[in-house]
């Protein structure tokens, strides 16, 4: 599994002119599953995301996780995040897990969120999204669970 986090002070994504989910101060985090995850990374990567320090302290290092500086999350399924990009001008997908299999890791995704966490919002899998955020800092991240 993948994620590109991006601590925001606003995000949102729509689909069809509906907007599915929006937040505050944050991090939108852009996630994509491969053929090798399973219940224990996806664990992994919920612990890590939740626990990941990318917000400032009052000193303005960054000392603090999501819990600690009170902010939202923002998922949204990416499956081109996954994408094999070495070889070529075109990129691959042989490295993304197949779609049905992705969109039950994205659902299972969300609800480890909200166990470790809160509940998130989200973008919708499979729909063609359109995603606007304002990146503070800007501070983005690429996490990876093997």
């Amino acid at each position: 599994m993948l994620c590109l986090i991006q601590r925001v002070s606003q995000a949102s994504v729509s689909a069809s002119g509906e907007v599915l989910g929006e937040i505050g101060v944050g991090m939108m985090v852009l996630c994509a599953f491969q053929p090798g995850d399973t219940i224990a990374s996806l664990q992994k990567m919920a612990h890590k995301l939740v626990h990941y320090r990318l917000f400032s302290d009052e000193n303005d290092r960054m000392n603090l996780n999501i819990s600690q500086s009170g902010g939202q999350i923002l998922l949204v399924p990416q499956f081109t995040l996954a994408a094999d990009t070495q070889k070529g001008l075109r990129p691959s997908f042989h490295t993304c897990a197949e779609p049905e299999k992705a969109k039950q890791a994205f659902q299972d995704f969300i609800g480890l969120v909200e166990v470790a966490y809160q509940t998130p919002q989200t973008g919708r899998f499979g729909a063609d999204m359109q995603v606007a955020l304002i990146n503070d800092g800007p501070v983005t991240f690429q996490l990876s669970i093997l």
